[in-house]
Order: structure tokens, then sequence, then C-alpha cells
């Protein structure tokens, strides 16, 4: 029976991997073995608990003031052992974090086969984002199997050198995570709060934001409350201090705009299902929404999701203040280009991608 190995350890990865492996876990014909490492901790246990998944490792690795060098380096010492522990026959890791770089790296400097779901995501500038877009082209040239969410992302990876064989279009996980995850019953203090008001649900925290850029997303915020005085802000907001204080600062006395701690993947994702729009620099955020009819307008001045922003269902606003209120203030009052945007098609696929995956993996190692 061959083993395969999936490896995750932030909330992003979890949410789009444990689909995989409640997928994987079915297959009788091959061993699922879970480590996560722990880039996350609480963030990561929530999501873990939503979807019943038991990792047989936990790496533990996350420290206060952890550095990107701290994580690598840990990860690699870490990783060698259960590697060498469980001598698995290919490793699954997930996108574009510094856990899946220094995982695939551990596996490549071990001669084991690496898969990369959610693989082809690009724009081609090492530091927008960062440092995530060095980290996936760094995995794509270690990977022995490769899963695009979709045909563009197949496409870059051809046109980059790999082999037709090995690339797989499968859809994104994150639509199979919202089958399990958004319910039709779920009830929140957040929907008391919000009453008969449009609720406008904002994520940021991207390194690059992170100063000038995101205080001018948080004036441009101020200034839509003031303007609309029948819409009111949820921002679940990021652990990195950097960001929390300024929130805080900036936003904390307005009374249309509430700041919470990191939301589960249950909230967040129900919560998101009854937004009105979404403000967001989150990479995963932007697959989610289009497939919830919600209007999504990226914090950003490029994305690696320009499938999204063609559909319709995304449009780059990038961080100036006026911008994102122009944009913002048309999706409010402007119920045409509203549907418009809430109808588009969704890119990322159709909710089996995870079946899709193990089903290739089957067929590829499985004996």
């Amino acid at each position: 029976m061959k083993k395969i190995l999936v490896v995750f350890g932030t909330r992003p990865e979890a949410i789009k991997m444990c689909p995989v492996v409640k997928s994987l876990k079915k297959n009788n014909e091959m061993e699922t073995i879970v480590c996560v490492t722990g880039q996350h901790k609480e963030m990561l246990q929530s999501v873990l608990d939503v979807f019943a998944v038991k990792p047989n490792y936990n790496l533990s690795i996350m420290k206060k003031g952890q550095t990107l060098f701290d994580i690598t380096q840990l990860i690699l010492e870490k990783m060698q052992a259960v590697l060498q522990q469980e001598t698995p026959d290919m490793v699954l890791v997930h996108g574009d974090t510094t856990t899946a770089f220094a995982t695939a790296l551990a596996a490549f400097y071990l001669n084991i086969p690496v898969g990369h779901v959610e693989a082809g995501l690009r724009t081609y500038n090492p530091h927008a984002p960062y440092p995530e877009e060095f980290n996936r082209q760094a995995i794509g040239s270690m990977a022995d199997l490769h899963f695009a969410t979709t045909q563009q992302a197949a496409q870059r990876l051809l046109a980059e050198g790999k082999k037709e064989n090995s690339i797989f279009v499968t859809g994104n996980t994150v639509i199979d995570a919202l089958r399990t995850t958004v319910q039709q019953s779920y009830t929140h203090p957040v929907l008391e709060w919000l009453g008969d008001s449009r609720l406008l649900l904002m994520t940021a925290h991207r390194r690059e934001n992170i100063g000038a850029p995101m205080q001018a997303i948080f004036k441009a915020v101020k200034q839509l409350v003031k303007q609309h005085p029948d819409i009111k802000v949820l921002y679940p907001v990021h652990p990195n201090p950097a960001v929390g204080e300024v929130a805080r600062d900036m936003l904390g006395n307005e009374e249309h705009i509430k700041l919470v701690e990191p939301l589960d993947v249950l909230d967040f994702h129900n919560l998101m299902a009854r937004s009105h729009l979404i403000l967001t620099d989150s990479g995963g955020v932007q697959e989610e929404a289009p497939s919830l009819g919600k209007p999504v307008l990226v914090l950003r001045d490029v994305t690696e999701r320009p499938e999204g922003v063609e559909a319709g269902a995304l449009k780059l606003v990038g961080t100036n203040q006026k911008a994102i209120v122009t944009e913002c203030s048309n999706l409010l009052q402007n119920p045409a280009q509203y549907q418009k945007m809430s109808k588009a098609n969704n890119p990322y696929g159709d909710g089996h991608a995870a079946e899709k995956i193990t089903d290739i993996l089957q067929e590829r190692i499985a004996v």
C-alpha cells in the first residue's frame, strides 16, 4: 500500500487541505498520514476541529515573533525526521506558504516526490505577494505533480516548461470546504449587531500592505461608513501586532465598524455568505466569495487569480483611498453593477477538487 504524507501549517492551508485529507482517508488503497507544522497555532486548530481532522504529527514550530528564517529552519530540521520515519511515496503540500516551501525542499533533499495542490498561481513579481510568489515558484520547480485550480494556471505551468502529463486541472479545494462549512441555520452575535444594515466584510493583513497602504485602507473604510450609514463593517483583525495596533488606533472607536479576533472557519464562511460585499487582500477569499455570489474588491495592485477578475467576480482596487471609496460606493449605489458582479461565473471549480486529486493520486502512485 502506497503512503501519502499531507503537510500544512497555516489556517488557509488547513481550510483547503482538510477536504483532501477527508477524501484520501476514504480511499482504501492508500495510507494517508497528516503532519501539521503549527506555523499557525490556535487559528490552525479551529479548522482541524471543524473538519474533524486529527494530525499524526504536530511539529509545533510557532513561537512569538517568529521570522521567515525561524519557520524555514525549524521545518527543515523537524520535517527531516518525519520523512525518514514515514518514508512516504509522495508528499502533498499546498499553495505558497513557507510551510509548503520548506516541506517541499525537505522532500526534495530526500528524493521523495512532491505533489503541489493549488499549483500555477503567479504574479511574476517576487515582492507581490511576498514571500508567497517566490515560495510557489520554488515549489513548482521541485514538484512532480501539479494540481492546478484552473486552465489558466495549467497554461502558466506549461509555459514554464512543466511536463504536460504532470499537470492536472482540478478546481480549488476551498470550494469543497464551503460545502461543509456554510449552514442555513447559522446564527452569530454579529448578525444581531448588524440588524437591517448591509454587511461589508473586510480582511487586510498582507506584509506588503503593512504601513502606509494599510492606513489608506482604514481611512477609506472610515469614509465609507460616514457616506453610507446603512452599512456596517466587520473586520477580523490579524494577530500580527503591526496590523492590530494600527487597526485599533484608527478604527476602534467607529460605531459602524466592529473589530473582532480572527474568526474560525465556520464563522468566517457563514458571515461571508451573509455579507453584501467584501474588501480583501487575501488570496483564499478571492476564490471563496465568487462561489457565494459576493462581489470582491481586491486591496492589491496585482493578483495571482486573474480568472476571477476576468470573470467579473473580482475587481482590483489597490490601496488608494479614493479608488477604494469610489469602487465600493459604486457597488453600494448601483444595483445593476452589483448584480453583474454577484452573478459572475465562479471559475474555481465545482466543489469536487479533493475527489479529483484523490483519483489522480490513486492512478499515478497507488499499487
